[in-house]
C-alpha cells in the first residue's frame, strides 16, 4: 500500500484562504476587520472597524488594556459583533446625514393644488448641480429645472419658482 495522498484528495492541514482571520489584534470576518492598533495619542490602544473593500476605517475608537496595564485586551466574538453593530450604525447615519444634505422638499400651495418640490444634488466633482422639480398631488412630475448645486430650497424660494411658471431661478 502507497504512502501516497492522491492528487483528487484535499489537504485538510491547509485552512481555505477565505477562512476568517481570527487573532488578538486581528478579527476578520462578516465583510469586516477589526484592527487594534497603537493609540499615537497616548500610552493606550485602539481599535479601528474597516468594512471590506474601504481604505478608510469606518469607525476608529479607544480598546481596553489588557491584565498587564501594558498590552491590549485580545479581540473575542463578542468585541468583534459589537465592534460590527457599532461601525454599522456609525455608517448608516452617516448615509442617511449624506442623503438628507443632497436631498430637500418643500410643499407649496398652488390655486391647482398642493406641489411638492424638490431639490436633488448631483455632486459631479467636476460639475455639481441641482434638480428642481415639482410634483402634484397625483405623484405627476409637472416641471424640472437644472440649477446651481448652491441652490437653497425653502418653502419661500419653491414659492417664487412655481410663481415664475418654473423658469430656472438666477
Amino acid at each position: 500500500m502507497s504512502n501516497e495522498v492522491p492528487e483528487h484528495e484535499d489537504n485538510f492541514n491547509d485552512e481555505p484562504s477565505d477562512a476568517p482571520v481570527q487573532e488578538a489584534r486581528l478579527w476578520q470576518g462578516n465583510g469586516w476587520t477589526a484592527r487594534v492598533i497603537k493609540n499615537d495619542d497616548d500610552d493606550g490602544w485602539a481599535v479601528a472597524m474597516y468594512k471590506d473593500g474601504e481604505p478608510e476605517p469606518a469607525l476608529v475608537g479607544p480598546w481596553t488594556m489588557g491584565r498587564d496595564k501594558k498590552n491590549p485586551k485580545p479581540l473575542d466574538v463578542n468585541a468583534f459583533n459589537t465592534l460590527i453593530k457599532t461601525a454599522s450604525e456609525v455608517i448608516r447615519r452617516h448615509e442617511q446625514h449624506l442623503h438628507a444634505m443632497l436631498h430637500k422638499s418643500t410643499v407649496v400651495s398652488t390655486a391647482q393644488g398642493e406641489l411638492k418640490v424638490t431639490l436633488d444634488i448631483v455632486p459631479d466633482e467636476d460639475n455639481p448641480y441641482a434638480l428642481l422639480a415639482a410634483i402634484d398631488e397625483m405623484g405627476e412630475q409637472v416641471a424640472q429645472v437644472r440649477v446651481e448645486a448652491s441652490f437653497k430650497l425653502s418653502p419661500s424660494s419653491a414659492q417664487a419658482w412655481v410663481e415664475n411658471d418654473f423658469r430656472a431661478p438666477r
